[in-house]
């Protein structure tokens, strides 16, 4: 028996999907950190800046961010890149991967982490120690805290590191 086609496809991102992502990126945000960052840092969000920061980074580093797209609309997306650690404990991190509430459980987000990360490449992520949903979607891709904590550049909440496929080892990075 052949699985069901999902409602959606999962591609690297183009110029033309870079508003839609965009608005999903800030879409995501306000729906999954309302009450954990400021209202006012989220209510700021500007729809043509952020798509001018993703077009920049499109260019500066194609094939880094893949999007699902349901037509040519973006429910989600997946960017990896070069850690950006002062001391990184792998060479490659998960910049973020996002979904938007509405296709919570659907299995979009598992699409996107297979096809922005081989199951096999060493990564790092920093995840907010309140968000026990993401912790334990990590979990299940390989991921495991490392004991690293820091202050999110946002706001004063705590976000926590989780690796796949290196020796657990952590600090505070926040001390």
């Amino acid at each position: 028996m052949t699985e069901p086609t999902p409602p959606w496809r999962i591609t690297a991102l183009a110029a033309e999907h870079v508003h839609s992502l965009a608005e999903c990126h800030i879409t995501c945000w306000r729906e999954a950190y309302r009450g954990l960052v400021p209202d006012h840092v989220l209510d700021a969000f500007d729809v043509h800046r952020r798509a001018e920061q993703w077009e920049r980074l499109r260019i500066r580093y194609p094939n880094s961010t893949h999007v699902a797209l349901v037509d040519d609309h973006v429910i989600g997306f997946a960017s990896v890149g070069a850690s950006r650690d002062e001391s990184p404990v792998t060479p490659t991190e998960l910049n973020a991967l996002y979904v938007r509430a509405a296709w919570y459980g659907t299995g979009v987000a598992d699409a996107l982490i297979r096809a922005a990360l081989p199951a096999d490449t060493p990564c790092s992520l920093w995840v907010f120690e309140k968000n026990p949903r993401a912790q334990a979607f990590y979990r299940k891709h390989g991921f495991e805290p490392d004991g690293t904590t820091r202050i999110e550049a946002f706001t004063p909440a705590t976000e926590v590191r989780m690796v796949r496929g290196v020796e657990q080892r952590g600090k505070n990075l926040s001390d």
